[in-house]
């Protein structure tokens, strides 16, 4: 394994199964906790981030963990969007989730998964941006979306695509209002009202190993050894919301399509996971 990883992969995957006993197509264990939790709390103190969070969620996809809080602010509109918020996300991938990473600016890898979440934002249209709209050309909102991972281990992008959408299914804004005398915002913090989410996108990765093999979910090891990447983005009406492939091995239309397949699943899986958490959640 250490000395000719690639080999030993492929002893495996010619039994149509992976060094860890999934089968090509299989998740690994996948879990969420939706909400305020201390856990969480304690990490973004720590991360030197938000401590308190309008919105928060904690994701696993095997050993990779990813936590997201969401901070509501309120702000001016811009000039050219009057009567639209902002979101403004942001993935971090701190030198404690992985000996790869190192501290300082954000690196390559983390910029492109900021990039990435952005793009899925726009692309489902998630949220509406006129929902976070107070005042026309006055006030709205903005959704600071911190992603932090705490544990590496690949697949970054649906497990931060995840994070997201539970943290922002979780958020209660307060109800804002404007005196017209002063002009002044007056927030009420007794009345809160849940966030509109319109869509609900889910990411599902895929790597390419030897320019043609596909396998779902990769770990870091995977990712090491992968010709390439694709990740699919769908929506809940099946919708394709964007493929996102970064070079790498090209990939002929019918294994294309096997992977929107196994995506629009997924989604499925993923948005009967966040419902049944929501469920559980007893109201405060």
């Amino acid at each position: 394994r250490t000395v000719e990883p690639l080999e030993y992969y492929r002893r495996f995957l010619k039994e149509n199964c992976r060094p860890d006993g999934r089968e090509l197509g299989e998740f690994r264990a996948t879990t969420v906790n939706i909400g305020k939790m201390g856990f969480i709390e304690y990490h973004y103190f720590l991360l030197g981030s938000i401590t308190t969070a309008d919105g928060s969620a904690l994701v696993k996809l095997g050993n990779t963990t990813v936590i997201c809080g969401v901070k509501a602010e309120l702000a001016t509109p811009a000039a050219d969007s009057a009567n639209k918020g902002y979101i403004v996300p942001n993935v971090e991938l701190p030198s404690l989730c992985s000996t790869k990473f190192r501290s300082g600016p954000p690196g390559e890898e983390a910029q492109a998964a900021s990039q990435f979440i952005a793009d899925v934002i726009e692309s489902s249209q998630m949220i509406a941006k006129e929902d976070l709209c107070i005042a026309n050309g006055k006030l709205a909102w903005v959704l600071y979306c911190d992603i932090i991972c705490l544990d590496y281990d690949g697949n970054i992008l649906d497990a931060a695509t995840f994070a997201l959408l539970a943290a922002l299914k979780n958020v209660q804004l307060p109800s804002v209002t404007i005196n017209e005398e002063t002009g002044s915002s007056e927030v009420n913090f007794k009345q809160k009202h849940p966030l509109i989410i319109k869509k609900h996108p889910v990411a599902t990765s895929f790597a390419i190993i030897d320019d043609s093999l596909l396998i779902v979910d990769p770990t870091a090891e995977e990712e090491e050894l992968a010709t390439g990447t694709v990740t699919i983005v769908t929506d809940d009406e099946d919708r394709l919301c964007s493929v996102h492939k970064p070079g790498g091995s090209p990939l002929a239309g019918a294994k294309l399509q096997d992977c929107i397949t196994r995506a629009i699943t997924r989604h499925k899986e993923i948005n009967n996971l966040i419902d049944k958490v929501i469920k559980s959640i007893k109201p405060n």
